[in-house]
């Protein structure tokens, strides 16, 4: 990955904080974007940290101004902002519930390929990967809110894909099952941990794809499921 340009949102979330690493580890140059993300967060002096509010439009497009302004071009966005909500049926899930996993999934994705997709282009080799969930093909009861929204995502991504391969850009979702987060254990503390998926595996498959071995896979919708399947 040397010579390429990574920005990483999420950077210093459950899974954010190893993809950042992933990319680091492999000589890339990374920008590490979340709304509370430091600098000190990652001890690299191939790391910035470039806090920022991706949920709008305007915000999106400001953070992609700074980074190509910086650096001069932008190669990969690994995109692994997201967030859960679960425990009631469709017919009890209400207003503000639903409003916010399109705001969390769907609609922070939203901006940012459109902030990113033109840089992107340009490079003539661009990689996009986003992180999805496996409740987006296989949605389970009580999580109506949260499966809609991963589903969607998976459709914009596949959909970019189709748009740009005359550019050279591809682009992908991972859908992991239960990750292995201290957020996760925290919230289903009986469970099988050794079953879930390691957060270092969905980072190191995220810097395969961003690679030239990857530049053949485009539009693909990859599943990680750990033992669980």
């Amino acid at each position: 990955m040397k010579d390429k340009v990574v920005l990483v949102t999420g950077a210093n979330g459950g899974l954010g904080a190893y993809v950042t690493q992933a990319f680091l580890d492999a000589g890339a140059t990374v920008i590490g974007t979340s709304r509370k993300i430091q600098q000190s967060d990652f001890g690299s002096s191939s790391f910035t940290a470039l806090p920022a509010e991706i949920s709008t439009r305007e915000g999106a497009q400001s953070l992609v101004g700074q980074v190509v302004g910086r650096f001069g071009k932008l190669s990969v966005l690994a995109h692994t902002v997201g967030g859960f909500a679960g425990g009631q049926s469709i017919a009890d899930t209400d207003d503000a519930t639903f409003q916010r996993m399109l705001d969390m999934n769907l609609n922070s994705i939203f901006h940012i390929l459109r902030a990113t997709i033109p840089a992107l282009r340009q490079t003539g080799s661009g990689r996009i990967i986003a992180i999805g969930s496996r409740q987006a093909l296989e949605p389970g009861a009580g999580v109506g809110a949260y499966s809609a929204s991963k589903a969607a995502m998976v459709s914009l991504i596949r959909t970019v894909a189709l748009e740009n391969k005359d550019a050279g850009l591809t682009a992908n979702v991972i859908l992991p099952g239960t990750m292995d987060t201290p957020a996760n254990r925290k919230s289903i503390p009986n469970a099988d941990f050794s079953k879930w998926v390691q957060p270092s595996t969905v980072a190191n498959l995220m810097t395969w794809l961003a690679g030239d071995a990857g530049k053949d896979i485009n539009g693909a919708v990859v599943p990680v499921y750990g033992s669980d399947v």
